[in-house]
């Protein structure tokens, strides 16, 4: 066989004729982490470095942008336990080179012996590690359906696609430092919330490069390359699934499983300064915060103050606490509940919303709350570019950072803890310390709220950015930071993403931010009377800018706060 080298970003990666068109040779055993690359057609940015390459395997086979960003998902499921995923759920916003823009909701739903006070005990108190550990806290997985959902827009076959996950789980791959480390601090924790021994544990610690393979993942993958969408819903997989629940006392049946429908939903979409916003509808709170925030704050200039003074952080804040106090008490799952979203994104009633904003002074989410409209930590995000012009941003996860901590015994995949993003109780905080009302109660079949933002930003009807990041409630609020860096300071794609990041969410009333925030601007925060809370990271941006008519039209920018990686070509 003959040899032949393509340079990616300064790294010379060794081909071998007969691999399929334009693949790349990926050695799972030894890989880099790329934070940024500038190419000439395609890019994946996502949490890992093996399952961006994966993405731009697929893109340099001839696939398009939703081929790439399927087999990038499957990937993160074997190479990113901790967020990738088929056990849990996620969303899909496209825009697509015949114009179309469209989303995909594949949320988790509440099991069919779910009810609204099911974590409550005797007296009324929420029991919420019952929400939040083991079997009981699994939502019924939507990942599997919502990629076969996808799929109507992809051009290669499916089993081309998942192969690579395949391969991966049966073969392993090295694990990075911190993934070594993560296993080792949540022994303990697999160990007492799983039935049988996950493949995460081992007698002595994990170390970076020590090799991770999962058979019964493999398994679970070739069930659904060979049976679809039932490889995973219904039969051996589905039986496995059921099994773990009565081992566990969950509630997760047969008809949950079989029963469970990806939605294809209109895109929520709206102008800012001139740019094309697409992001995703409810049961995503994200996107109506998205709006909201942007909106209130789009007659004000923030661009004129400078980046991160006390002025714009307080103008973004109060737009947030505003945002997030509307969010507890309205939003929930359309298809279960009224929710007034004409109302709460239109002009007259944001603007009516900032009427109390006074520059200089704290507000205050006592006297802030919800305003009177008439009519949802750890998550993994991937972005795509290909050189047609079709754009994905795709969020997914399993709520906690591996979710419920409980594997399937026997199919080798971790399930959710997403119950805990339903309103457990009104007014109690779940994990991220969002409240929610009745609108958010759990229901048999309802999709629990989300925070999950994926986005993609138009200019002159083409993509110009593919943006998104895991992080809780903070997903919508680092979305917004780095569109206002991009389009009002315009920044470099890579400050947008690297440079500090802040949070507030109206309860509790604090001003979070990064450890490498300034300090000056945190003093005369304090000065004006925000309480202001250092929490080490927030968020893990990937972001790719997209400028038609340059050399390397194409920049792809992975976050520097974790292992996430981009790769292009």
């Amino acid at each position: 066989m003959g040899f032949k080298s393509i340079c990616i970003t300064g790294l010379v990666i060794l081909m071998v004729d007969g691999l399929q068109s334009g693949a790349q040779k990926i050695n799972p055993f030894k890989y880099n982490i790329q934070k940024k690359v500038s190419c000439g057609k395609g890019a994946v940015v996502s949490a890992h470095p093996l399952a961006s390459k994966v993405g731009v395997n697929i893109l340099m086979q001839g696939g398009n942008a939703v081929d790439a960003a399927i087999a990038t998902q499957l990937a993160l499921a074997v190479v990113y336990p901790g967020a990738g995923n088929i056990g849990g759920g996620g969303f899909f916003v496209a825009h697509l080179k015949n114009g179309k823009n469209t989303t995909i909701d594949y949320r988790e739903t509440a099991p069919a012996k779910s009810s609204r006070d099911m974590y409550l005990d005797a007296n009324g108190n929420p029991q919420m590690h019952l929400s939040q550990e083991g079997h009981l806290a699994s939502g019924v997985p939507g990942t599997i359906a919502g990629i076969f959902a996808s799929m109507r827009y992809a051009k290669l076959p499916f089993k081309q696609l998942i192969q690579p996950a395949i391969d991966l789980a049966e073969k392993g791959f090295a694990i990075t430092a911190s993934q070594a480390k993560d296993f080792s601090r949540r022994k303990n924790e697999f160990i007492q919330l799983n039935t049988s021994m996950p493949v995460f544990v081992k007698e002595t610690d994990w170390k970076a490069g020590d090799t991770l393979v999962q058979k019964d993942l493999a398994n679970t993958l070739k069930r659904v390359r060979d049976n679809g969408a039932k490889g995973f819903y219904e039969g051996p997989t589905a039986k496995l699934i059921v099994a773990e629940m009565v081992k566990g006392k969950g509630i997760i049946n047969y008809d949950d499983l079989k029963n469970y429908r990806a939605k294809e939903r209109t895109a929520l979409e709206f102008n800012y300064r001139g740019y094309h916003v697409v992001s995703m509808p409810l049961p995503s709170s994200g996107g109506i915060i998205l709006q909201q925030v942007l909106k209130m704050i789009e007659s004000r200039n923030i661009g004129s103050m400078k980046f991160q003074s006390p002025e714009s952080v307080q103008l973004l804040t109060e737009a947030e606490r505003r945002a997030f106090a509307d969010r507890a008490k309205y939003l929930g799952d359309a298809d279960f509940v009224k929710v007034p979203v004409k109302s709460l994104v239109s002009d007259d009633y944001l603007q009516d919303r900032m009427k109390d904003f006074t520059p200089g002074h704290a507000g205050n989410s006592e006297a802030t709350k919800e305003g009177i409209a008439e009519e949802s930590k750890e998550t993994t995000h991937l972005s795509v570019i290909d050189a047609d012009g079709n754009a994905v941003s795709v969020t997914t996860t399993l709520n906690g950072s591996y979710g419920s901590k409980t594997v399937v015994s026997g199919a080798g995949f971790l399930l959710n803890n997403e119950m805990d993003d339903f309103s457990v109780k009104p007014g109690v905080p779940n994990m991220y310390g969002a409240v929610g009302a009745e609108a958010n109660a759990i229901a048999p079949g309802k999709r629990m709220l989300s925070s999950m933002t994926p986005t993609i930003v138009l200019k002159n009807n083409r993509p110009w950015l593919v943006v998104g990041t895991p992080g809780g409630t903070t997903i919508p609020t680092s979305v917004i930071q780095s569109l206002v860096n991009m389009i009002d300071y315009k920044m470099s794609p890579e400050d947008a993403v690297n440079k500090p990041k802040f949070h507030h969410q109206w309860l509790p009333d604090e001003i979070d931010v990064e450890d490498d925030f300034d300090v000056s601007a945190i003093a005369r925060l304090e000065a004006m009377g925000y309480k202001v809370v250092k929490i080490g990271n927030i968020g893990r941006t990937e972001l790719i800018e997209i400028k038609p008519g340059t050399a390397k039209p194409v920049t792809a920018i992975a976050d520097k706060r974790g292992d996430d990686s981009a790769d292009g070509y």
